[in-house]
């Protein structure tokens, strides 16, 4: 280990709030294993963002990190179910293979995540197009809106579908 590493900050935050995230989030969740992992990555989002909390606040940027990760798992795994449940219905030759639905699970993920990013308007305008079939000046009437912001929200929103279909 270089002579400089025992001193960077996040080993100090590390070694001061590791065990308090890690019973902090035991408590929340029920569950010592999940609680463990989700201290770990907690720790890791740090080390990859190079973020680091301003002195003193420490616990709540850790804490709120740790939420974040919980709810990102709560949420791939909620996509996941509905996903499988979805598959179940299907008579078994119509079933995907195990390396389609890790591609499904995967893009619906990249899909969520989209939608969520959006700024509510935008998102609330693309899914009334999208999955009610509204019209331009339906959708401009229901967000109470003029029919070219609705024009402005599907541009962004399509833009947003476009970088994740072509993204790498």
């Amino acid at each position: 280990m270089p002579p400089d590493a025992t001193s960077h900050p996040l080993n100090s935050l590390y070694r001061d709030h590791h065990g308090w995230l890690q019973g902090w989030l035991r408590v929340r969740l029920g569950d010592r294993e999940r609680a463990a992992d989700i201290a770990q990555d907690t720790f890791l989002r740090l080390l990859v963002t190079r973020r680091m909390p301003e002195q003193g606040d420490g616990r709540r940027f850790l804490a709120q990190i740790a939420r974040n990760l919980v709810i990102d798992q709560w949420r791939r795994q909620r996509i996941k179910q509905a996903y499988l449940d979805s598959l179940a219905a299907l008579p078994e030759p119509e079933t995907p293979s195990l390396e389609a639905r890790a591609i499904v699970i995967e893009t619906l993920m990249q899909i969520d995540a989209m939608l969520d990013s959006m700024p509510a308007k935008v998102r609330e305008a693309f899914l009334l197009s999208q999955f009610e079939g509204l019209t331009y000046p339906q959708i401009a009437e229901r967000l109470q809106v003029s029919v070219s912001s609705v024009q402005k929200y599907m541009l962004r929103a399509i833009t947003a579908c476009y970088q994740v279909l072509y993204a790498e």
